[in-house]
């Protein structure tokens, strides 16, 4: 055989076997493509491309009979009648004038007619309607029409202004189609959710996005826990449901932010672990029944709990103490830490309302407290809030008695003086206001920056009663000497009215 034709035997061989590698790794990276794209779609049923659910037609379609609109009619009072000019007996203008009076008067005596629109949906087939508080508020009249065109009025079982839900009652013919309440502790921030509700009076609108944000608070009431979405909520979608994809109630759709008045992706919606609860007292009561501390409270912020040697910020500090209410009859004190209630961590002081509003009236709850550094429990039976909300405030009622007249002294930037008859006049201070003047405020000073302002009173520093300037001046020394970085001043107004502020020490010259 050849040189040449044993070289073209071996070339011919190596294109072979490259060919068959090439041909293998195509096989490999075949399969390797198959079984991405199947486990792509194990990981995503039902989704399109990963952006979101393919489509949601049967859920709606399943839904939508129970997702109702409401319209009612206030009549408002006419406007006051124009009085009529004065004129001479006999003038050329007294019978225009008394024609005009007369048809003006008139018009303004009719009373108008005025409709709004809202969402809401039933909860129960015998024909209870769960809607916001603010939907229906001064109506005379109210009328929840349905999907098959069917309207029928309504009476009120129930409303709750503090987290604005309202429980509605129709006689049905026939049970009618419902839905009921889902966990929405359970929602998770990027589940997808459904809104059905009647926005600018269109009718039953479906719309869909994601939770955005839990744990919303846009101070709208003591109770604020909203749950943000961006599905579409606009201007009638309120008193509507927010769904889960498991067709459960997760939420009433009540609140938007919007500069133009439309949607721009941020709606809130009442929680159904918020609202099924006060649904079920509306029910059964007519009202709600919660539970009732009293005490008025305040956030306990860096600084405060710097000064008060907490390892970390949380708990709510009482800036004041009903002095009929559950907390002063079990001993807690203005300056306590609510750090625990009934077992349970206090993580902000916005927690703790919602906390002791869905305890048990009546029930012995442990309340941790921390007082001057030392934690301690008290045993509170909690009362009735509603019950509290009656009884007028008086304050804390405590009183040091008069201080006697001191020269002023400055300090942390405030001009300080005990409180003397003129000055009690000249600041307009009531007579239970004692304590410490501050009669000036240094604009460039830490307190200043606080929101402290002269004519305001220093009732306690850390904790501690202070009657007089020197007082104030050794209470800072001590914190100095102890390491803190700021005191914590109990501050009252001219009325009585006390909060917590910390304000840090600066150095002084």
């Amino acid at each position: 055989m050849s040189y040449q034709e044993s070289t073209g035997r071996r070339r011919r061989a190596t294109q072979a076997e490259t060919g068959r590698h090439a041909f293998a790794a195509r096989r490999l990276l075949a399969g390797i493509g198959l079984a991405l794209a199947l486990s792509l779609m194990t990981v995503q049923p039902g989704f399109a491309r990963g952006i979101g659910p393919q489509s949601v037609a049967d859920l709606a379609e399943n839904l939508i009979d129970a997702v109702v609109n409401i319209s009612t009619t206030q009549k408002t009072k006419g406007h006051p009648e124009v009085k009529r000019p004065k004129l001479p007996k006999g003038s050329p203008f007294e019978k225009f004038f008394d024609e005009f009076f007369k048809n003006e008067n008139n018009k303004r005596r009719k009373r108008r007619k005025v409709r709004s629109l809202g969402s809401g949906f039933v909860i129960d087939p015998s024909g209870i309607v769960i809607t916001n508080n603010h939907v229906i508020k001064n109506a005379d009249q109210i009328t929840v029409n349905f999907n098959d065109g069917r309207k029928l009025k309504a009476k009120i079982i129930g409303r709750d202004p503090k987290v604005d839900i309202a429980v509605l009652k129709v006689e049905p013919k026939k049970p009618l189609k419902s839905v009921k309440f889902g966990d929405s502790n359970k929602a998770r921030v990027g589940d997808w959710v459904m809104a059905i509700g009647n926005p600018f009076g269109l009718g039953g609108t479906v719309t869909v996005g994601i939770v955005s944000a839990r744990n919303r608070n846009i101070n709208s009431g003591p109770y604020d826990d909203y749950i943000q979405t961006d599905a579409a909520i606009n201007k009638g979608n309120s008193g509507g449901p927010l769904f889960n994809m498991e067709g459960d109630v997760i939420g009433i759709n009540t609140a938007i932010i919007s500069p133009s008045g439309g949607s721009i992706g941020i709606g809130f919606s009442v929680p159904s672990a918020t609202a099924e609860p006060v649904v079920k007292q509306l029910r059964e009561f007519g009202e709600t029944r919660r539970g009732w501390l009293g005490v008025r409270i305040q956030t306990v912020t860096d600084e405060i709990a710097e000064s008060l040697g907490l390892e970390k910020t949380y708990g709510a500090m009482v800036a004041g103490v009903n002095p009929d209410g559950p907390a002063a009859k079990a001993g807690i004190v203005a300056g306590d830490v609510i750090l625990k209630f009934d077992g349970k961590t206090v993580p902000s002081m916005r927690d703790l309302p919602r906390m002791v509003a869905k305890t048990d009236i009546g029930k012995a709850v442990e309340v941790e407290v921390l007082r001057r550094g030392q934690r301690k429990t008290l045993s509170v039976q909690l009362g009735r809030l509603e019950d509290g909300e009656k009884k007028a405030e008086k304050g804390d009622g405590e009183d040091d008695g008069k201080a006697e007249p001191e020269k002023t002294v400055v300090s942390l930037g405030m001009t300080l003086s005990a409180i003397s008859d003129d000055l009690r006049a000249s600041f307009g201070l009531e007579d239970k206001v004692e304590g410490i003047l501050i009669s000036e405020v240094d604009p460039d000073s830490a307190a200043a920056d606080k929101g402290i302002a002269r004519g305001q009173v220093i009732v306690e520093v850390n904790q501690e009663k202070v009657a007089k300037p020197n007082d104030f001046i050794k209470k800072v020394e001590a914190a100095k000497k102890a390491g803190r970085s700021s005191v914590l001043l109990l501050l009252s107004d001219s009325k009585g009215d006390k909060r917590f502020i910390a304000v840090r020490i600066a150095k002084e010259n």
